[in-house]
Parts: structure tokens; C-alpha cells; sequence
């Protein structure tokens, strides 16, 4: 089997909407990324700046892998030198740990 495409359930983070002190100290903890939306629409985004296209769509790439090992997608606004990653749980109608979890892998990509 091809342990690229195989998920850990181990490594995946309990999915609980996160109370609003909660988001707010987590968000704390992470660089550039803002709050948007509100109600079950909320979200954390951050723009990542690149040089050209070629590096744009490899941190994309980068993004997808994170997000299939994690079993968690980000929305995705890929333009020819930056890219909006937006990460909510759906499922939870919030914020949950796996968003903040993902915001912080995708954040050492580029560290």
C-alpha cells in the first residue's frame, strides 16, 4: 500500500467547535492569520506572497498534501503570485482544533 495516501486517525485532532476564548488564544499563537465570518461561518485565512506562479502553485501542492495527511481542507484562492488558505470545520459549525493544527503546518512550510 501506498502509506502517501493512507491517513493517520491517530494524529487526527478531536473535532469540537472551539469557544470564542479558545479561538482567541489559539489565534494568538499564530502569525498573520485573521478571524472571518462569524456563526457558523467563522474561519481563520491567512495570504501567503510569492515571487512567480511556480512557487505559488508548489506551496498549493504542499497545502494538499498537509490537508489529505490531516484529513482536513482548507478553501483555496490561488492567484498567479499569492494564495488565501481559509480554514473552518464544517461539521463542528465553527472553529475546531484541526483548523489551528493545519494554520501551523501550512506556517511551517515556509518557515
Amino acid at each position: 500500500m501506498n502509506t502517501i495516501h493512507k491517513t493517520n486517525e491517530a494524529l487526527a485532532p478531536v473535532r469540537r467547535a472551539f469557544k470564542a476564548t479558545e479561538i482567541v488564544a489559539n489565534l494568538a499563537k499564530l502569525e498573520g492569520w485573521r478571524l472571518t465570518g462569524d456563526g457558523a461561518a467563522v474561519a481563520i485565512e491567512k495570504t501567503f506572497t510569492f515571487a512567480n506562479d511556480h512557487e505559488t502553485i508548489s506551496f498549493v501542492n504542499a497545502v494538499a498534501f498537509i490537508a489529505h495527511r490531516q484529513d482536513h481542507h482548507p478553501e483555496l484562492s490561488v492567484h498567479f503570485k499569492h494564495c488565501v488558505v481559509r480554514f473552518s470545520t464544517h461539521d463542528v459549525g465553527g472553529l475546531s482544533m484541526a483548523d489551528f493544527d493545519c494554520a501551523a503546518r501550512v506556517d511551517a512550510l515556509l518557515a
